[in-house]
């Protein structure tokens, strides 16, 4: 279970730095708001989900809620406290940015809304992903 939050967390990452890079160019360049976009920020939002409840598996089934009791070691600390707490707030920031992006109308305030708060969960994300147990 383990192994497949690992891969299955380079699936996200790619999508989501998609996603926010396009919404960003696509700001910039004020692009109409397409289906492709709709798409594309559905399929983040499902792939962060099932992260999220791939990693609840993991966290519950192997174990790592029973480090909260070492805080001083900062790699326990990561993968108990920080690691789990990072992810459930990138990926409400990511379901809150969905939501929000349906009630605009204009493409600018999508692509806006999508860059704001799909961007904020990267770099939270980015922050907390123990590198160390990547490579």
């Amino acid at each position: 279970m383990k192994t497949l939050h690992s891969y299955w967390a380079y699936i996200v990452l790619v999508v989501l730095i998609f996603t926010v890079v396009n919404a960003i160019i696509g700001l910039l360049q004020k692009k109409e708001f397409t289906h492709k976009e709709f798409r594309l920020g559905l399929f983040t939002l499902i792939t962060t989900h099932i992260q999220l409840l791939i990693g609840f598996l993991v966290y519950f089934v192997g174990g790592f809620q029973s480090g909260l009791g070492d805080m001083k070691d900062s790699g326990v600390r990561l993968l108990a406290l920080e690691h789990p707490l990072m992810m459930i707030i990138a990926i409400v920031l990511i379901t809150i940015g969905w939501s929000k992006h349906k009630k605009q109308v204009k493409s600018e305030t999508k692509f806006k809304t999508f860059a704001i708060f799909y961007g904020l969960a990267l770099v939270l994300i980015l922050s907390r992903i123990p590198w160390s147990n990547w490579f």
